[in-house]
């Protein structure tokens, strides 16, 4: 009989959503606010909106099973900040708070063994591009 589902781990079925599932555990245990799950807005995608006190924090998540690719956070590359940053305006204007103070996050998830992930958090990583 074949099995539905292969003996696979939960993060090697969707590495991603595990991961983001893990960094708002993490989050949470820190303090945040875990506000929404992956926003879709202004053309791209917040994984996680926060509150850290009286700041908005725009966090993306990054997780990989090796670092044989370089580090998590080094695939948040120039173009995929440009998205989050538009994506936060967006999702700011919806607000109608444009005066709210705010930041953007990575919180990587190198996964090192079965179950076992090793989280990091960059608060303030990067901010929008100087005008």
């Amino acid at each position: 009989m074949r099995r539905l589902f292969p003996r696979s781990r939960p993060w090697e079925l969707d590495l991603g959503k595990w991961g983001e599932r893990e960094a708002a555990r993490f989050l949470r245990r820190k303090g945040y606010r875990v506000l929404l799950r992956n926003v879709r807005i202004g053309g791209g995608e917040i994984d996680l909106v926060c509150r850290d006190g009286s700041i908005l924090v725009f966090v993306e998540v990054k997780a990989r099973s090796s670092t044989n690719h370089g580090e998590p956070f080094e695939a948040v590359d120039a173009g995929k900040r440009a998205r989050l940053v538009r994506a936060a305006y967006s999702y700011l204007e919806e607000l109608g708070r444009a005066d709210i103070t705010y930041r953007f996050d990575i919180v990587e998830v190198l996964v090192r063994a079965p179950g076992k992930a090793q989280l990091r958090h960059l608060p303030d990583a990067f901010g929008p591009p100087s005008l």
